[in-house]
């Protein structure tokens, strides 16, 4: 019987995420000595998400976590506690599908089906799925393609 749940996990797999953003030899921006979390995204940001295959996509900022999905499109809205890691931001919410982390990594993303660039690369896990998307702040727009 597995005694550690999936909501007990996903702050440590979120940590782990975050940690492997950055491949073996890259150098992180800044003193190499510097122990600062990242601070591309102010924690008063809003960031805005969305993937594809299947659709969902949503915000996060101070005033929670909401998730979309075309099947409700108004979303699902919940608390979120946030955590700035050195190759990122996570944050971790309870949604009804169960334990959520979204984790945002500073990376030129697409979407996939549109021109746009996104600065940000999305990992949400919801219980045991995990889905890929791209994301944006109001500082740090999403661009038209070339």
């Amino acid at each position: 019987m597995n005694r550690y749940s999936a909501s007990m996990l996903a702050p440590i797999i979120a940590l782990f995420a975050l940690a492997a953003c950055h491949s073996a030899g890259e150098q992180v921006p800044g003193d190499a000595n510097d122990r600062n979390p990242w601070n591309g995204i102010a924690a008063g940001e809003v960031v805005h998400f969305l993937g594809t295959e299947p659709f969902w996509g949503g915000q996060v900022g101070p005033d929670g976590l909401t998730y979309t999905t075309p099947e409700n499109e108004k979303g699902e809205t919940v608390s979120a506690s946030r955590f700035a890691g050195r190759g990122g931001v996570s944050f971790s919410g309870t949604l009804a599908g169960g334990a959520a982390t979204l984790m945002v990594t500073p990376a030129p993303c697409s979407d996939g089906m549109s021109d746009a660039r996104y600065p940000f690369i999305v990992t949400l896990q919801i219980g045991e799925q995990t889905r890929s998307g791209c994301g944006w702040t109001e500082k740090q727009p999403r661009t038209a393609g070339q």
